[in-house]
C-alpha cells in the first residue's frame, strides 16, 4: 500500500529529489529519478474504504500539506472551484445523527442495525472532510460547469496522491444521503455548491489486493 520512498519529512516531502537544483550536472538522471517515483507513487495509489482505516491520522502539518496540495490544481480563471469542510471529532455524532434521519427519510422502515450502520458513517476515518463543488451558473465567455468539476477533481487527486506519499490510505465516499437537504443544511453549503464526496484518511489497517488497471488501448484513441 506504501510506495518504496527513499525517506519522507513530516510533511511527505521527498528529500534530495523534489529541491535538486536544475543546474546541478546531474540534473537529469535526478529528474529520471524523481520521474520513476512518481511513477510508482501512481501506479501504487487505491483507493482505501474507511472500514480499512484506522489511527493514527495525518498530523496537524500533513493535513496542511494535503490542501496545500490541492492548492496545485489547475484552476482555469482563478476561481477556486473547490473547498473542503472537516469534520472534526466532537461533530462526528451529529453527522451521524444526519447519516441516520437521511436514512429515515427515505426508508421509514429501515431496521435497527441499518440505523446503526448509517450513524457508524461518520465514525469511522481518522480524518473526515466534504469536498465542496463551487459551481453556480455559468456566464457566456465564462468558465463552464465542467471545467470547474475537472479543477475539483484535480484537487482531491492531488490530497489522495499527497495522502498515498506520507504512507496513508484514503478513499472517497458518497451515498444518497449526500445529496439531501438534510446534509446541504448541516454543511451550510451556499447557493450554487454542490457535496461531491467524502474523503477519508487514515492509517491502512487492513490492505486489499490492488485492483487491476484498465489497459491503456481501452482509452485512447487517435483521431
Amino acid at each position: 500500500m506504501q510506495p518504496n520512498v527513499r525517506g519522507t519529512d513530516d510533511l511527505g516531502q521527498v528529500r534530495g529529489v523534489a529541491c535538486r537544483p536544475a543546474w546541478r550536472d546531474d540534473a537529469a538522471a535526478a529528474w529520471t529519478e524523481t520521474a520513476a517515483w512518481a511513477a510508482e507513487l501512481l501506479s501504487t495509489r487505491c483507493n482505501v474504504s474507511p472500514k480499512r482505516l484506522g489511527e493514527p491520522g495525518p498530523t496537524a502539518l500533513q493535513v496542511q500539506a494535503l490542501f496545500e496540495a490541492a492548492a496545485t490544481a489547475p484552476d482555469h480563471g482563478l476561481l477556486q472551484p473547490w473547498r473542503f469542510i472537516v469534520v472534526p471529532p466532537q461533530r462526528r455524532a451529529d453527522l451521524g445523527e444526519v447519516f441516520m434521519q437521511a436514512l429515515i427519510d427515505r426508508d421509514p422502515g429501515a431496521t435497527p442495525e441499518q440505523l446503526q450502520a448509517a450513524r457508524e458513517k461518520a465514525h469511522r476515518a481518522p480524518l473526515l472532510m466534504l469536498v465542496v463543488a463551487r459551481l453556480g451558473q455559468s456566464t457566456p465567455g465564462g468558465v463552464p460547469d465542467i471545467e470547474k468539476m475537472v479543477s475539483v477533481g484535480a484537487a482531491v487527486q492531488n490530497m489522495l496522491l499527497m495522502a498515498h506519499a506520507m504512507g496513508l490510505g484514503a478513499g472517497l465516499t458518497s451515498g444518497q444521503a449526500l445529496h439531501t437537504e438534510r446534509m446541504a443544511r448541516f454543511f451550510g453549503l451556499q447557493p450554487g455548491e454542490q457535496a461531491v464526496c467524502f474523503v477519508n484518511v487514515g492509517t491502512v489497517v487492513k490492505a486489499k489486493p490492488a485492483r487491476l488497471r484498465p489497459e491503456v488501448a481501452s482509452f485512447v484513441c487517435s483521431l
